[in-house]
């Protein structure tokens, strides 16, 4: 039996037929376990108009009232967040260790939007000239739209929704196709916390609704995360449209480790980072550079404890889970080939999956290593998104920089050392938006901005932290004065300040 997944639209699930639908699958079994409803133009059309009547209402709520209904959700989430957890499992992949990780960074925004009250402080100047007073204020956009990614199907559109509605919008959720029973149950888990019915809805669809929601008029902004062939798509195609637009696209994130760093704990950080999820992370370690002379201890010991790893199920306690679809796996996979035939040594290859803790059918490839890898090899060069974990040689700290900032994205980096030096100097120097010094992912919590650096960022406003709330909100100052006759008469001149 498989579950229809139909869209949420004013408060409750649409019942309309669809005239088109997709396939959800449980990765670890590779059934498929849900058919999903995908919407056309005529769909988000109708979302929008409904979200747009409620963004007249909502926004006329008071600050405390919309932290109420923010904390309330809150509250909600933290109490059923391993129910949120195994629907992400089922419908990704992941482990549930790492989708209940998942859930608890995205509190942290919704956590970070209950104070509202004070996010949305304007200013003030008196006297700015005679009688003359100056104020400034931010308000909401309107109707806003997300549109998020399979990897973190709670995670990441918690980054942008609990802003957004805190800040008086109305919202469409558009979530991935590949996994959206979550939007569904934190749209139902809103409306329990006392939101009122519209402004938060959630359409599922493909590039359909995604075109569909660039060019609709009523939407006045769009967050994006994805791909950044993607990501520049949108951002074109939306600022094109007269839109507001912040697009995170991909990443080829690096691993600087110096000769002096620790070891175990560099090697460690590899295999957590470059691993977990499958790989399936914006933020996922990639591309390790190894600074001689430590690049054969350091991949000894990456080896070693990858063979320590337990791929299966992720609801059996295992590391590491499947990939999220068999097309994505046969894409990954075959990385490993290109690698091999273009120089690189496959130190370890994951397609052997004799002993995987789970179904003959699932999208299974367990974690691998090239070794040797140069910066010209397709395996550098393109976002792998998956458990291949690439190691580069550079033979000072400066040649190792170079190849960071030489590439074309910019999301997250890190460098292992112990010299408090070296890791000063590449805080300044690296060209990435995110830095980590001997921590593998850099992800900020919710009161700082995440968002990275050239191809890996379309817009000049990264997600959360204050960022977001200025995202979703526009400035308006107001200059006034009161019963001040003596400033009267015609006088055609710019003002001049008393």
């Amino acid at each position: 039996m498989t579950t229809r997944i139909t869209h949420w639209i004013g408060g409750a699930p649409t019942t309309a037929s669809a005239a088109r639908a997709g396939d959800v699958f449980d990765p670890a079994t590779g059934a498929v376990t849900g058919r999903v409803d995908l919407a056309d133009a005529a769909t988000v059309g109708a979302a929008v108009a409904v979200a747009e009547e409620a963004a007249q209402e909502w926004r006329q709520a008071s600050l405390s009232r919309r932290a109420q209904v923010m904390f309330a959700f809150r509250e909600l989430l933290n109490a059923r967040k391993e129910e949120l957890a195994e629907i992400i499992t089922a419908e990704h992949g992941k482990v549930l260790s790492d989708a209940l990780g998942e859930v608890t960074r995205g509190q942290e925004v919704v956590e970070f939007a209950c104070g509202i009250p004070n996010l949305m402080k304007g200013s003030f100047s008196e006297g700015v000239s005679a009688g003359v007073d100056v104020t400034s204020v931010r308000q909401p956009l309107g109707v806003v739209a997300i549109i998020s990614p399979f990897n973190f199907p709670a995670m990441v559109p918690m980054w942008f929704f609990p802003l957004a509605i805190a800040a008086g919008n109305a919202v469409i959720l558009k979530p991935s196709e590949k996994d959206p029973s979550a939007a569904m149950w934190m749209a139902a888990r809103f409306k329990e916390a006392g939101l009122p019915d519209g402004v938060f809805n959630v359409v599922h669809g493909d590039k359909e609704a995604v075109d569909a929601i660039l060019e609709h008029p009523g939407i006045a902004a769009v967050s994006f995360v994805g791909s950044t062939p993607i990501a520049r798509y949108v951002y074109e195609q939306g600022t094109r449209a007269g839109k507001r637009v912040q697009a995170l696209g991909g990443a080829k994130n690096h691993m600087l480790v110096l000769p002096d760093a620790d070891l175990d704990l560099a090697a460690d950080a590899a295999v957590n980072a470059g691993f977990g999820s499958a790989g399936e992370r914006c933020m996922a370690i990639s591309a390790l550079v190894a600074v001689d002379p430590i690049g054969d201890e350091l991949v000894q010991r990456i080896v070693d404890r990858m063979g320590k790893l337990r791929t299966g199920d992720g609801r059996r306690g295992c590391d590491m889970g499947p990939l999220v679809t068999a097309a994505h796996r046969d894409r990954v996979a075959s990385y490993l080939d290109i690698g091999a035939e273009e120089g690189a040594t496959v130190a370890v290859d994951g397609r052997d999956v004799g002993d995987v803790d789970g179904d003959a059918d699932g999208f299974w490839l367990k974690p691998s290593l090239l070794d040797h890898v140069t910066p010209t090899m397709r395996v550098y060069t393109d976002e792998i998104f998956g458990p291949v974990l690439s190691v580069l040689r550079a033979s000072s700290y400066d040649e190792g920089l170079g190849l960071i900032n030489a590439n074309p994205y910019g999301n997250g980096t890190a460098v292992f050392t112990n010299d408090g030096g070296a890791a000063r100097r590449f805080r300044e120097e690296v060209q990435v938006g995110m830095i980590g010094i001997n921590v593998p992912i850099p992800v900020p919590m919710a009161y700082y901005s995440f968002g990275g650096w050239k191809a890996s960022l379309f817009g000049d406003t990264h997600a959360h932290g204050a960022d977001g709330v200025h995202f979703y909100t526009r400035g308006k100052v107001v200059t006034s004065r009161w019963l001040d006759p003596s400033h009267g008469g015609l006088n055609l001149g710019f003002p001049q300040h008393d």
